[in-house]
């Protein structure tokens, strides 16, 4: 049984998905007016860009119960434990849980993708929270 809210979850895996998704500036000195080059530039990575510390922002927003599932939700998704060994992930997030895990988080390439397999090993999904959002 999760603690993390379903809801919390759909947000960060949505937050993950647009942080993978951004490049490196194009053209830092364009000026252009978003509606000039069709908001392309939502996925430039910039200090402006909102979305990393949204992110950041949603994991850290979570109580330390959930930070630690939301750590094991990722090695299950990655294959890193079975869904058997669910209570054992569990364990070892507890164990190593720190001030670092955020930021090692959102610095696991296809950290959406592991989240939603993890959730899906364990009989959860989100599309009713994701419908219109992405």
């Amino acid at each position: 049984m999760l603690t993390i809210p379903l809801e919390n979850l759909a947000f960060i895996i949505i937050k993950a998905r647009e942080f993978d998704a951004e490049v490196p500036p194009v053209d830092e000195d364009s000026g252009s007016n978003p509606s000039d080059d069709a908001e392309w530039d939502v996925l430039q990575a910039s200090a402006d860009n909102a979305t990393y510390q949204e992110l950041v922002d949603a994991i850290n927003g979570l109580g330390n119960p959930a930070r630690i599932e939301l750590l094991a939700l990722t090695w299950l998704g990655r294959g890193d434990y079975a869904k058997e060994e669910w209570r054992d992930a569990v364990e070892e997030a507890r164990r190593i849980h720190d001030e670092k895990e955020t930021q090692y988080l959102i610095g696991t390439p296809l950290l959406a993708d592991y989240l939603e397999e993890g959730l899906s090993q364990l009989g959860y999904s989100l599309e009713d929270y994701e419908i219109g959002r992405m």
